[in-house]
């Protein structure tokens, strides 16, 4: 019998995350680096879609840049910041 390559229920609830120190609420678990943004935006986070979305260092995994079409598992312990590309450092 083959593995199916299963989702669990919580993986279709909405998640709260948070985008430059503030609550961002996501529909689902599994989004792509543009939702998240576009999730950011209509919550009043002061960020353009074409800023660059990086998630935050949590626990043992490195802070990590997420591009626009790539899919990624969020937790409430999601954190993420969103940087104009434009800005010098």
């Amino acid at each position: 019998m083959s593995e199916q390559n299963v989702e669990s229920p919580e993986a279709h609830k909405p998640v709260i995350v948070e985008v430059n120190g503030k609550p961002v609420q996501l529909p689902k678990h599994r989004v792509t680096g543009l939702e998240i943004k576009q999730a950011a935006i209509d919550a009043g986070v002061e960020i353009k879609l074409d800023f660059e979305l990086t998630e935050e260092a949590h626990g043992d995994k490195p802070a990590r840049n997420v591009t626009d079409d790539e899919h990624i598992t969020v937790t409430k312990n999601s954190e993420f910041l969103a940087v104009d590309p434009e800005e010098d450092s």
